[in-house]
């Protein structure tokens, strides 16, 4: 399952809450990624909104994957606005093998950011902006138009 946050995430009660609720279960890992709201470009915060059901399958391709490697999968993301500074999303794979862990991280991470169905808002001055520049198209969404 897929948690969604109205805001920023609590990364450290959200870790410790995966932890304490797999640490038990003889994985060898526990690899997490961590998303922090950088101060740039005079943002203030950035806004989120996300398409769940698309969302949900998306997150379950990727559960298969790592069940047919024994390993499993956790990840949040807000919702609405999350001000720099602040976390939007994390992630964490348990595996028996580090290594799988490792791997599996880095291609859920880039696999998310080019395909999950969660679109991006600059808040500046109080107003969200398309941060169209910073999106990827995807396809059939109709926002952005793929590059054939």
């Amino acid at each position: 399952m897929v948690l969604i946050y109205n805001g920023p995430i609590d990364v450290d009660k959200l870790l410790s809450r995966w932890y304490n609720a797999e640490h038990n279960k003889n994985y060898g890992a526990m690899v997490s990624f961590v998303g922090t709201i950088r101060e740039e470009g005079g943002i203030e915060a950035l806004s989120f909104d996300i398409y769940r059901p698309i969302l949900e399958q998306w997150f379950e391709g990727w559960k298969k994957k790592l069940e047919e490697k024994g390993a499993i999968i956790a990840m949040a993301h807000s919702e609405g606005d999350v001000p720099v500074h602040k976390s939007s999303f994390a992630c964490a794979i348990f595996s028996p093998k580090r290594r799988v862990a490792l791997e599996m991280l880095d291609a859920f991470v880039e696999d998310f950011k080019a395909n999950a169905p969660i679109w991006k808002y600059d808040v500046i001055n109080g107003k969200r902006v398309y941060a169209k520049d910073r999106s990827t198209p995807m396809e059939g969404s109709g926002l952005l138009a793929a590059k054939v």
